[in-house]
């Protein structure tokens, strides 16, 4: 197999509906979703959730942090203990995704003033 065949979903595969949407769409999607709720995830929740892997789930997270994916702000926290199940004897890491907020800073706003 060459240049990937068989590797995954392809990027805008038509179905009968109309394209499927990427990994990185869909997580983009959930993890956003959860952040209107204030809801931080673990892989391990968004792997059950949307049954990737969750190496795979990792590396579409931080590819979200880029420009050109979007540059949203991926937030890390570990868990509380309290909050980890019992069969967990290691630390959590639990994510938050939110678009970047872009501020106008005074410069760039001095500037547009005097263009106008």
């Amino acid at each position: 197999m060459g240049g990937g065949d068989g590797m995954g979903r392809k990027r805008g595969t038509r179905t009968a509906r109309g394209i499927l949407p990427t990994q990185r769409d869909v997580l983009r999607d959930v993890m956003l979703t959860a952040g209107k709720y204030g809801a931080w995830m673990t892989l391990r929740e968004l792997a059950r959730l949307t049954r990737y892997g969750e190496t795979s789930i990792s590396a579409q997270l931080r590819h979200l942090r880029k420009a050109k994916c979007g540059g949203y702000v991926l937030e890390k926290r570990v868990r509380k203990p309290e909050v980890v199940s019992s069969e967990e004897h290691f630390v959590v890491w639990e994510y938050r995704l939110t678009p970047r907020r872009v501020f106008v800073g005074r410069r760039q706003e001095s500037r547009r003033r005097r263009q106008q």
